[in-house]
């Protein structure tokens, strides 16, 4: 037993000592909470995503296929000039909004929030791009021979992309419709491994990292008719890295090349070269334009659509397989393929492809239009030594079909943080009754 007078002297101790102890605990409880805040306030910044519409600014109309980026995101306004970006690593303070012939639009993200407080979470925009217009003391005056600029921006591919391996992640979606009815929609994410621009396209790769699907359940909707695309597209039809298809001296011998009025994509001049057969070959040529950087001599946009003037090279082009006694007549095969110039380099940006066709079968009176489109848009990139290439057994087979590779809509919360193309409004309502269905 301790004397008196010693445990007296330890009682101011153990006060003392108590006293300490809660204030580190109280002091311990206020960072916890103020850790939490900054967590939520993360969480939220993280988690931050804006939406709206793009129109003209003349005419008030919507305009689709407008680039939207913020925060080390892309995504591409649909059909109806709408759009959705989510933020998930970095805090989404400014976004980016280009379009060919359009003037750059640069947006705080925070002033459109302080104007709509009770959407904070998911600003709603309306953003009137204006035309851009061309002044003529800018215009570099360059020879009227188109084939030497293509040439010369030829030369410069090496330069203007990138030469070390990059992994692409991507937003994909296909659907088919039987006249003007929705009748198969398939969605996805998918990676897509690049090599660098100066190496062969062998060990470009495609893989599925998550998709859903929809039938319509209809037995007459239902057409074993395959024709090209897939997820594979966008490796197969980057014009600058498969020269084989537009820009080999070959394939160039074979058309007409002009200069045509100039315009700005990204505030950036633009050349404008249209292309048209020149000869008859023994497959199908190509229509369209082809949007050379000024500065950069960078192939920015290719827009193409093959020739139909024979059907049965167009339909070697665009049909993979069709049962026996189908009927198989090409009408429409346009390729839109984007890029976009960012951090001194130009990269891949978006991808679509339209088939339209029509199918019959033998002794029918009339056959049936069918419209098939694969849309693919680069939401993000990332390179540097430790991506690794795609394996074989993780990669999309271009005999494979997208559809048999991905799961039926179940999940009303599949998306999460991830970037998509949102849904035009006739797709959202074909979806919805498909899924009544």
């Amino acid at each position: 037993m301790f004397p008196l007078h010693i445990l007296l002297t330890f009682v101011p101790l153990l006060l003392l000592l108590t006293l300490m102890e809660e204030r580190v605990m109280l002091r311990r409880l206020a960072y916890s909470f103020l850790f939490m805040l900054i967590s939520l306030c993360s969480i939220a910044q993280q988690r931050m995503a804006v939406s709206g519409i793009v129109t003209d600014a003349t005419t008030g109309h919507a305009v689709a296929g407008v680039s939207i980026s913020g925060a080390g995101q892309t995504v591409v306004t649909n059909a109806d000039g709408l759009f959705l970006l989510k933020s998930v690593d970095q805090e989404l303070t400014t976004i980016i909004v280009t379009h060919v012939g359009y003037s750059t639009e640069r947006i705080n993200v925070a002033d459109i929030a302080a104007s709509s407080p009770a959407l904070a979470e998911e600003p709603l925009m309306r953003i009137r791009l204006q035309p851009a217009t061309i002044r003529l003391n800018e215009v570099l005056v360059v020879s009227s021979d188109a084939r030497s600029l293509v040439s010369a921006a030829i030369r410069k591919i090496t330069d203007n992309y990138s030469r070390q391996p990059e992994l692409l992640h991507c937003f994909y979606r296909e659907t088919a419709m039987k006249r003007q009815r929705y009748i198969m929609v398939a969605e996805g994410v998918v990676d897509m491994y690049k090599t660098g621009y100066g190496s062969d396209m062998r060990r470009d790769r495609v893989a599925i990292r998550k998709g859903r699907r929809l039938l319509s359940p209809r037995s007459g909707d239902t057409l074993s008719v395959k024709v090209t695309g897939g997820p594979i597209v966008p490796v197969q039809l980057d014009i600058v890295k498969n020269p084989d298809i537009l820009l080999s001296e070959e394939e160039l011998d074979c058309y007409e090349l002009r200069m045509e009025t100039p315009t700005y994509i990204a505030d950036r001049m633009q050349y404008v070269v249209s292309l048209e057969p020149r000869y008859v070959m023994p497959y199908a040529l190509y229509r369209g334009r082809l949007y050379i950087d000024q500065e950069t001599l960078a192939f920015t946009r290719a827009e193409l659509s093959l020739d139909m003037s024979d059907r049965d090279k167009a339909t070697a082009v665009m049909l993979v397989r069709k049962p026996a006694g189908v009927r198989f007549r090409p009408k429409e095969l346009s390729l839109l393929i984007d890029y976009r110039h960012e951090d001194g380099l130009t990269r891949i940006s978006y991808v679509r492809t339209i088939f339209r066709f029509n199918c019959d079968w033998r002794r029918r009176l009339f056959a049936t239009s069918f419209t098939a489109t694969c849309e693919m848009a680069v939401t993000s990139h990332h390179g540097g030594d430790d991506v690794q290439p795609i394996r074989g057994r993780e990669s999309f087979d271009q005999r494979d079909a997208f559809f048999d590779q991905v799961e039926y809509f179940r999940d009303p919360d599949f998306w999460q943080d991830y970037n998509i193309i949102e849904p035009t409004e006739s797709l959202d309502r074909a979806i919805d009754r498909l899924l009544r269905r």
